[in-house]
């Protein structure tokens, strides 16, 4: 269903000020730390976005009426130009909780630093990681290596969706722990990527690392 602003009734202040124009970047709120309680927000600042389903699976668990089933499913979401999400939800149909999950991924958007810090390539073009990332979920961890060009994305299939929808096109990649829990895997190189925006650099760094935030024009 495409996203239609002027039938939108915001709840929140943020909403509110994304619907009369007062925001009109999502790069603000991301700066300013504004939390994003709607996921209309983000449908209306970034109306580029992809979605994947990256698993559905139904989970059981013990309740004092006995045996209690639900599904599961992890999404990400992305733009592929330094914009990614990942999220979960649970329904006891397939179709709310893929609808859960997409929402909460897009309430969990982030901005991706891209660069080049590859030293077998050094052209200063975003289409890697400009540094080494490290992202860990329950027991599973994966760490983020710059790569040159034309390696492509050296991953397990999660990271690989998330790492396409983010925008990035060559990395290597080191996991541990149990990677096929799905929403483990995914979470863990979400928070990889989350790592890149910590790392404090230079401007001189930047322009020899080709680092650019975001979307590219």
């Amino acid at each position: 269903m495409r996203f239609n602003i002027d039938e939108w009734e915001p709840k929140t202040t943020i909403g509110k000020m994304v619907k009369e124009g007062e925001i009109t970047d999502i790069d603000y709120i991301l700066d300013n730390n504004l939390p994003i309680l709607e996921p209309d927000i983000v449908d209306a600042l970034l109306p580029d976005l992809e979605e994947k389903v990256l698993d559905v699976k139904l989970v059981q668990r013990m309740h004092k009426s006995g045996r209690r089933a639900r599904f599961r499913a992890t999404v990400v979401v992305g733009n592929k130009n330094g914009y990614v999400g990942v999220g979960k939800g649970k329904a006891k149909e397939v179709g709310p909780a893929i609808r859960k999950a997409i929402a909460q991924a897009k309430k969990n958007i982030i901005r991706v630093r891209r660069g080049c810090g590859s030293w077998e390539c050094g052209c200063g073009t975003p289409h890697s990681v400009p540094y080494k990332g490290y992202g860990k979920c329950s027991s599973t961890a994966i760490i983020l290596l710059p790569a040159p060009k034309g390696v492509g994305l050296v991953a397990g299939d999660v990271a690989k969706a998330v790492l396409g929808l983010a925008g990035i096109k060559d990395v290597w990649t080191k996991t541990f722990g149990e990677t096929r829990t799905t929403y483990n895997f995914a979470m863990a190189t979400y928070e990889a990527l989350k790592s890149l925006n910590y790392t404090r650099t230079m401007k001189h760094q930047k322009e020899k690392l080709g680092v650019l935030e975001g979307r590219i024009l």
